[in-house]
């Protein structure tokens, strides 16, 4: 029997865990968040080499954001009746061409271009996800199959950031892309070889996000989730040049800096995990509270080595448990319109990372790098008060 015949069953509650599937996903999502996170950590070298500022070429976070935030809201109604492993096949694709194209881009207008078409794979791979996942294992595995899916989010981030800086600083940051496109072809394989065919279900439409949207508590924890990943993405984009700056350490110390914060996070991911047992909301607003005490903390108090690395680890533990929450809090909330719920939780997010990397970058060449973590600071906070005020949570 070939790949293309196998179909995901119908009844979840009767089927066995594809955990082959779900290991190709997770691939996908370490292709996907390493490619979006790699600018964060060759920030410095890619604006040299293509003669902008360090704030322009953080804007390359802003093009890939801003393509996830609008494919994210329209792929399940253009691809309604696509097979999703066929649909998820095809974006792991554009993840292999936009790597390629920005290891040759030659000016700013090229570099985007790439960045767009990451865009579209992640904003149309991150909606499909949850759902995806709902569909591989039953309902009693879907838990555990996010927080293996989220352990590529903490692997990117390893791979992303010191690896990222300290092999870019050896083999150049084109390379690092190339990289990163030999990497997309592996997950793509893997996908080709283990995703079971999984035919569209339901009919969705424009006008199902708005239902969803209307729901009692979804728009207040759409927009605590936009104000989370908005202070997260301000301080992470930005995290490069506050090392250098303020730290004053060179590109080893970044690298060692960096790959605490990607460990810390393989931590947070079961320490969310552990967390949602006890608690859903304590685990939703807790978070917030940490990582903006932390960014306060490092503009306030940033310039020791240790201290800094200490911190910045500690933001890793605590960032490491919160998609791992919402993506939860999403099963449980809205799992009849799981695709569309998470066309609005990544539209969320991507709008968030456009944001914060836009205003951090207009923050930075204004008023430098320790004026950002500020603002992140007070927008963390804030997430925080919208969370234990007007989410709705329950226990699964």
């Amino acid at each position: 029997m070939t790949d293309a015949t196998i179909v995901a069953p119908e009844s979840e509650a009767d089927a066995r865990p594809a955990w082959g599937a779900v290991l190709a996903m997770t691939l996908g999502v370490f292709g996907l968040v390493g490619a979006e996170f790699l600018p964060a950590s060759l920030l410095t070298p890619m604006a040299a080499d293509l003669r902008i500022s360090e704030g322009m070429a953080g804007q390359a976070v802003t093009a890939t954001a801003a393509v996830a935030l609008v494919t994210s809201l329209v792929i399940t109604v253009i691809t309604r009746n696509l097979d999703r492993r066929l649909v998820l096949i095809g974006l792991s694709v554009l993840l292999i061409f936009s790597n390629l194209l920005v290891a040759m881009s030659s000016n700013l207008a090229m570099l985007l271009v790439g960045r767009v078409l990451l865009g579209m794979a992640l904003g149309g791979f991150w909606t499909l996800s949850a759902a995806t996942m709902m569909r591989l294992v039953p309902e009693a595995y879907v838990a555990k199959a996010l927080s293996v899916m989220f352990l590529g989010v903490s692997a990117a981030t390893v791979f992303a950031a010191p690896v990222g800086s300290y092999v870019g600083d050896i083999v150049g940051w084109r390379n690092v892309f190339l990289g990163a496109a030999v990497l997309g072809a592996i997950a793509l394989v893997v996908q080709l070889a283990t995703l079971p065919s999984l035919p569209p279900r339901g009919h969705s439409r424009f006008g199902t996000l708005v239902e969803v949207l209307a729901r009692p508590g979804v728009g207040f924890a759409m927009f605590a989730i936009l104000l989370v990943f908005t202070g997260h993405f301000a301080f992470f984009t930005y995290i490069r040049p506050f090392l250098e700056t303020v730290t004053g350490v060179g590109v080893e110390g970044v690298s060692a800096v960096l790959l605490g914060f990607g460990i810390a996070t393989f931590f947070g991911n079961y320490l969310g995990a552990v967390l949602l047992e006890r608690s859903m909301r304590l685990t939703l607003s807790i978070m917030p509270v940490v990582m903006g005490a932390l960014a306060l903390s490092l503009s306030a108090f940033g310039g020791s080595l240790a201290g800094d690395a200490a911190m910045v680890a500690f933001w890793g533990l605590a960032f490491g448990a919160v998609p791992v929450a919402w993506s939860t809090w999403i099963t449980r909330a809205v799992p009849d319109e799981a695709e569309s719920a998470g066309g609005l939780f990544v539209a969320a997010i991507n709008f968030a990372i456009a944001t914060g990397a836009a205003a951090g970058g207009a923050l930075f060449d204004a008023n430098g790098v320790t004026s950002v973590f500020v603002a992140s600071g007070v927008v963390l906070f804030l997430a925080a008060l919208t969370i234990v005020s007007a989410v709705r949570t329950r226990p699964a």
